[in-house]
């Protein structure tokens, strides 16, 4: 398994642990340069929006990911975790409608986690 798709299980798993809502993975590799996957979920309130975050960057860290840049973590309402060629949004679901990066992103190809 690649580094990248490695990195995206981990990820969602750390995300559905805590409950992450609507957890989407986006395949991005084939339209841009910015990573090979987005990956995208929402938290019902601001202590679980940080519970995600602290998740992911728990599970990655165990398995030797460590993040190149945060955004965003004082607001709470959408938090950026920079892995590379993984990309992790999580936002408040306000927030999440109102960006609402997955029709920016539609020309991605949405993967489910049996796809990684």
């Amino acid at each position: 398994m690649d580094n990248s798709k490695q990195m995206a299980k981990l990820v969602y798993e750390a995300l559905d642990e805590k409950k992450g809502e609507d957890i989407q993975i986006i395949e991005i590799k084939d339209i841009s340069i910015i990573a090979d996957y987005f990956i995208i979920a929402n938290g019902s309130n601001a202590s679980q929006v940080d519970a995600l975050v602290s998740s992911v960057e728990d599970k990655l860290g165990r398995n030797g990911f460590e993040t190149k840049r945060i955004e965003g973590v004082r607001s709470a309402s959408w938090i950026l975790m920079d892995y590379g060629d993984v990309v992790v949004h999580v936002f408040s679901k306000e927030d999440r409608l109102f960006y609402n990066l997955e029709r920016i992103w539609r020309d991605g190809k949405t993967v489910s986690i049996d796809q990684l």
